[in-house]
């Protein structure tokens, strides 16, 4: 158990350093590393999820005291996102989410593409009032809570793809989705209990301890490289999910 408790509090601050400077992939990689180290699939769902109520309040603290967050645009996010993600909840009790995947990892995988290329050929910005965010921020919860993750690749990716500022967006969407994971993980824990909380204490530990170093990244980094590593970890991370 003590070594099993270091190697979740490793993931854990690992995957939070990489969702904390890129805005995404939290539940992708701790869900993925937990897998490749032989925890259950249920079980790596679930600690997945209670641990990003901790690790998101965490990193949306911090990138409010950074000054990444654009206060509009968690207005139109969060409760969006709220409903989409109780509603996707409510589906993976009674659907199998692997039906959806292939489809959801080639979606992200053409986002990704599409942002390599803005990249080297940045759009012009837009106003937070695009009519896509409300629609984003829904489609963004219903697939984090049917695909154990997807908040950050799907609303990032696609609010960044549309022109909207890296870094606020970044900073938007970490805050937003604390909203987010709480609403989806109290629609889990009303379902299957609270039974795992004593497992994800490794990954809340690591987690919060990275939260704040995400942030002064993502305040520090120039945009393009910041770009180009979103685009890679949401091309690697959709192309191992689809094979």
């Amino acid at each position: 158990m003590t070594s099993d408790f270091f190697l979740f509090i490793v993931v854990g601050f690992c995957a939070q350093i990489v969702d904390g400077a890129l805005g995404m992939a939290f539940g992708v990689l701790s869900t993925t590393s937990l897998l490749a180290f032989g925890v259950p699939a249920a079980n790596a769902s679930a600690m997945t999820h209670v641990t990003e109520m901790f690790t998101t309040a965490a990193s949306g603290i911090s990138h409010a005291y950074h000054r990444n967050v654009d206060w509009r645009l968690v207005a139109r996010l969060a409760p969006a996102g709220m409903i989409g993600g109780a509603i996707g909840a409510y589906l993976l009790a009674n659907t199998d989410g692997k039906v959806i995947a292939p489809f959801v990892s080639a979606y992200l995988i053409a986002i990704g593409l599409l942002i390599l290329y803005k990249a080297f050929r940045p759009p012009a910005k837009r106003e937070v009032r695009d009519w896509a965010v409300p629609p984003v921020g829904f489609c963004g919860g219903m697939l984090d809570a049917i695909g154990g993750g997807g908040w950050g690749p799907v609303v990032t990716s696609t609010l960044v793809g549309r022109g909207h500022d890296l870094k606020r967006v970044i900073g938007s969407t970490n805050f937003t989705e604390f909203a987010v994971t709480l609403t989806i993980s109290l629609t889990f824990i009303l379902t299957l209990g609270w039974s795992e909380l004593n497992s994800a204490i490794g990954l809340i530990i690591g987690g919060v301890i990275a939260a704040p170093f995400g942030a002064i990244l993502v305040k520090r980094l120039p945009v393009r490289p910041l770009m180009v590593a979103v685009s890679m970890v949401i091309i690697a991370t959709s192309a191992m999910r689809l094979l």
